[in-house]
Formats: structure tokens, sequence, C-alpha cells
């Protein structure tokens, strides 16, 4: 069996703090993922399947009625508690050397984002640190994009004992209503959105600031430790069959529903073949088309400027009572009450 991305259980267990923090029930929230935090998330090198968390961000949104979670999640959390990788980063010279050490070590925080730098011939000896989602257990990408810009800039901000403010943030999601929130924690009103690739720009002067408190002669340790853990991980694994057929439904799902023979085409099997094959692993086509649609929907939902109408358009519903129908099935409240 195909091992699952993994994050580090520091990570999984920081969000469950916060949540409960911010008023959300942490036993109830673990109840609901199937999850035993206190039972399998023992010792600081645990690791927890991306899966898990990828059901806990829209509980959390909902448990702690704050729709903007992801972004505000950086102010909140205290980056020394976030495990090894971020005793590598505080104990790098500079913010430059820790954004390299980021990028060499992001698999031991979460497999499923890769965190790389290019040139920003913009800003000479400045660099856009790329995020790029890869594993396909992501079902709330902007989630992952938030929370991980949110965190990242939160803990430069930390590590230099000043605000870390980016040149350009560019967005690879849809602009939401309100950006504030946004604007707020990543420090910057120069936000793009729609972007191809989600992207922040760091000048040479940001990239020289001295990280504050750093020790040269623990580095070396931390980056060792770190170093034997990202040894242990399994490479990303490419992604399963259901998991290749839900990325198309989400990547064809315009206005209508994509046919199983438009996802087989994409996927370059016939029909029957595809259904074949899911079938041999636990699956039907409906059953994918359904969880797309209700992820999707418990997200857009939590958008305030779409309608429910919009949300069944976008969901590929010709009559909203339908998408109303259907998301009872799914979740056991209409999409109102869920929104309200």
């Amino acid at each position: 069996m195909t091992p699952p991305d993994t994050l580090a259980a520091s990570s999984f267990n920081m969000l469950l703090w916060v949540a409960g923090q911010h008023g959300a029930n942490v036993p109830a929230l673990s109840a609901a993922v199937g999850f035993d935090a206190a039972a399998t998330t023992a010792g600081p090198d645990a690791r927890v399947p991306i899966a898990i968390i990828q059901r806990l961000w829209p509980l959390v949104m909902e448990a702690t009625q704050d729709p903007y979670f992801d972004v505000h999640i950086g102010s909140y959390i205290n980056f020394a508690t976030a495990g090894t990788l971020a005793y590598v980063l505080m104990h790098a010279p500079t913010v430059g050397a820790a954004i390299t050490q980021l990028c060499r070590y992001q698999d031991v925080a979460c497999q499923g984002v890769r965190t790389f730098p290019t040139p920003a011939p913009e800003w000479p000896g400045g660099i856009w640190l790329n995020l790029e989602l890869t594993s396909a257990a992501i079902v709330h990408p902007q989630c992952v994009l938030n929370s991980e810009l949110s965190i990242y800039l939160a803990a430069f901000g930390t590590l230099t004992g000043q605000p870390v403010a980016p040149q350009v943030v560019r967005l690879a999601y849809p602009r939401p209503a309100d950006t504030r929130a946004h604007e707020q924690a990543f420090g910057t009103m120069n936000l793009e959105f729609d972007a191809p690739l989600t992207q922040v720009a760091f000048d040479a002067v940001t990239l020289a600031l001295p990280v504050l408190h750093a020790n040269p002669a623990l580095f070396p340790l931390f980056e060792q430790h770190a170093a034997a853990l990202l040894a242990q991980l399994p490479a990303n694994q490419p992604p399963t069959l259901a998991e290749r057929v839900r990325g198309e439904i989400v990547r064809l799902l315009k206005g209508e529903p994509p046919t199983l023979a438009a996802v087989a085409a994409q996927l370059c099997l016939g029909v029957r073949t595809l259904q074949l094959k899911l079938k041999e692993a636990g699956h039907t086509y409906q059953q994918l088309l359904d969880a797309v649609r209700s992820d999707l929907a418990q997200r857009h939902l939590r958008e305030s400027h779409l309608s429910i109408s919009d949300v069944a358009f976008l969901l590929g519903y010709s009559e909203p009572s339908v998408f109303v129908r259907s998301f009872k099935k799914w979740t056991g409240q209409t999409p109102g009450a869920f929104r309200r």
C-alpha cells in the first residue's frame, strides 16, 4: 500500500491547540476527523496523514467562527513550538539563510508543499519564495497556502524581532470579498490574486536581516537532526487513481458536472476500465464526484459574496433546489443553516 503524505504531529497539535484557544471543542474536533491525537502523535517526531488535517480545516473555521482562521494562524502561534524545522530556522544567521533551510527541510514540516526560491530581477539580490502544492490529499488548497504564508511571515518576524514585509504577495486563488485580513497577516497591501503560482518577493535588505539569538554552535546539531528526519520520510508518492479522478473533477467542474467519460479521457483510460479500477479500489465515480462537490460547497459557502444560487452553479447544478437537497444529504443541514 502506498504510504500517505504526512505532516509533523507538532503542526497538527498546534492547529488543535490554537482552535481550542479560540472557542473550539478540541476533543469534538478530534472525534469528528476520526483521529485520537493523544494516542497517535506522541513524541516530537511523530507524523500525521495530510488527509486528516484537510478534514480538520473546515471544522476549525466553523468551530472558531473565524472564516479567516487560516490567514490569522501565524499571529496565534508560538513559532518555537513548531518542531524541528523551527529550531533549524532559529539558529540560521540571516533571514536568507533561514529561507534556504526552509526550502531544504520543508518536508519535515509537511510533505504536501514544495517551497523553492527563484531570482527576483525586479529587486536585485532578492528572491521569490514559491509555494507549490504537491499532495493529492490536499482538498483545501487555499487553507494550506494561507496558513503556510501566515506562519512563515510571522516566523520571520519572530526571528528578527521586527515585522518582515514582503515586496509583493501573489496568491493562486481568486480574490476574496474582503482582503483586510490578508493585508494585515502578510504585511503588505500589494496582493495579487488568481496568480499561476503562490509567491512572496523579498528584497536583498530583508534577506540580510540577522536572526536574533542565533547560536552557530547549535545550528549544525538541529540541521543534522532535520536531515535524519528527512531521510526517514518516504518519498512523495504518485497520487492514487481516486486522487487523480478527484483532481480531474475539480479541474473540469465549471458550470456542469464532468462526465465519467470526460474524466476517463483526461486520464487516457476507457470508461469501463476506469469504472473497474475504481471498483477494485473501493470507489465509484459518483462517490468521488459527491465528495468533491461537498468539499467545494463548504468552501464556497464561507465566501460571503457568493449566493447559494452562485454556489449551486459553480458545482454544476442547474437548479439551486437540487443542490440544497444534495448538501443536506452530505452534511445533515441546509446550505443556509451551514452558512449561519
